[in-house]
């Protein structure tokens, strides 16, 4: 589980996949609310070499742009990727503490990928979340009117998104 700026919460269906499914690990920031690339970067490597297994990886938001960060840098095995409703860093209007992470890495991923987005985002216009998925070589899943897919748009233990993560794991 690689959250975003400032974590997932209780609620957030990061935290209840994690608290229903004890095999799930969040990867732990130093600094959830003064997001560090190279800092996330580095930890990310760090949480992925220490798995046995090739990991599938679970991203919301600015965790999604940290992996697109790691894959250009990093050449471990990974089994696959779920990015939900992936931050735009490069917008405008993006949150000062995280356009540190910009640009976005466009590079074609180099394992399955699964664009999760929605089409209210207040984060990630649509044709945005279409471009990074075609660059990153993911299938886009669009949810319609969802918002940021976190617990201030509704989702608790989100099983649509169960069902992904089990997709990339068949693969």
């Amino acid at each position: 589980m690689i959250p975003g700026w400032t974590n997932s919460g209780p609620e957030h269906w990061q935290s209840l996949w994690e608290r229903d499914h004890p095999g799930f690990r969040r990867v732990q920031q130093a600094d959830w609310d003064h997001p560090d690339r190279a800092e996330w970067v580095r930890t990310l490597d760090a949480a992925i070499r220490s798995e046995s297994e090739p990991p599938v990886l679970v991203a919301h938001s600015l965790g999604c742009i940290a992996i697109a960060h790691w894959a250009v840098a990093h050449d471990h095995p990974v089994a696959g990727a779920l990015l939900v409703a992936p931050a735009d860093v490069e917008r405008p209007d993006a949150p000062e503490p995280i356009r540190n992470f910009a640009p976005v890495p466009l590079a074609a991923l180099p394992f399955p990928a699964i664009v999760v987005a929605s089409s209210d985002d207040p984060y990630l216009d649509p044709e945005r979340a279409a471009h990074f998925a075609r660059c990153w070589g993911a299938r886009l899943v669009d949810l319609g009117a969802a918002g940021h897919i976190n617990t201030d748009a509704g989702f608790g233990p989100w099983p649509q998104g169960l069902e992904l993560l089990a997709e990339l794991g068949r693969r």
